[in-house]
């Protein structure tokens, strides 16, 4: 309970869904807009269930992630709160791990209404509407697998060049439990995640090394991204970061 509390923002958005008579839910296309219901500002409890989408063009892992980044990044330019648009970003993040009491929390925190049940049809306080699409909330069914494989812990425990030994506090989502991870100023985020996951390779046989993809490093209600260098996210020392693990297995 203590780490959700840490991890409440002000922020926000939706995508677009149906619903077959069966259950399942699909998308039909990328971007959906469902129509205004006639009570917009009804709110419902976050829907938990993962939107099933295929995409037209099938994508990596990396171009997903490049594509969402793209979006989350030039969004806020185009209309609505910032702040909204970072909610939206952890709730999505939150709800695609299965931690959807972290994702209703954060909504509600942000005060933000969700007609459907999805993050699909969002509105802040202010009555403005977000829309995200759908590749931002969920995997396509049609993900392409990269052959690179599982980094090696020993490959990934090299450190960039030069930098001052930092010690970061990190609470998982997983566990709910603070680590401590020794890394250097000059380190990029991406580095960082690798460390983490030497590190949990090593001492926490549970979890047998949190793979850097499905790691999310949040601090100050902000994602930090993995080109970012720990100098530039200036963390406070003594202060934690928030690191989501997504521990959903892949079931191909």
């Amino acid at each position: 309970m203590r780490c959700l509390k840490d991890l409440i923002l002000r922020m926000g958005g939706c995508i677009g869904i149906n619903r077959s008579s069966s259950g399942t839910i699909e998308n039909t296309s990328e971007v959906v807009t469902r129509p205004n219901s006639g009570n917009a500002r009804k709110n419902h409890p976050l829907c938990h269930e993962t939107i099933r989408w295929k995409s037209d063009v099938p994508l990596t892992d990396g171009q997903l992630r490049s594509k969402r980044d793209e979006f989350w990044d030039t969004a806020p330019a185009f209309d609505g709160r910032k702040e909204i648009w970072d909610a939206l970003r952890a709730a999505a993040t939150a709800a695609e791990s299965q931690d959807f009491q972290l994702a209703q929390a954060i909504l509600d925190g942000a005060i933000i209404s969700v007609p459907n049940g999805f993050l699909t049809e969002c509105y802040d306080e202010l009555g403005n509407r977000y829309q995200v699409p759908v590749y931002c909330l969920s995997y396509p069914i049609n993900i392409v697998k990269e052959a690179s494989g599982r980094d090696s812990p020993v490959e990934c425990s090299e450190s960039s060049e030069g930098g001052t030994e930092v010690i970061l506090k990190l609470r998982l989502s997983s566990t709910c439990s603070d680590v401590k991870l020794i890394v250097y100023s000059s380190d990029t985020i991406a580095i960082a995640k690798k460390k983490l996951q030497a590190s949990t390779f090593r001492f926490d046989a549970i979890h047998e090394g949190i793979e850097p993809l499905s790691q999310r490093w949040f601090f100050g209600g902000k994602l930090l991204s993995d080109k970012m260098r720990i100098e530039e996210a200036k963390v406070t020392p003594g202060y934690v970061i928030q690191v989501i693990v997504n521990t959903l297995k892949d079931s191909s």
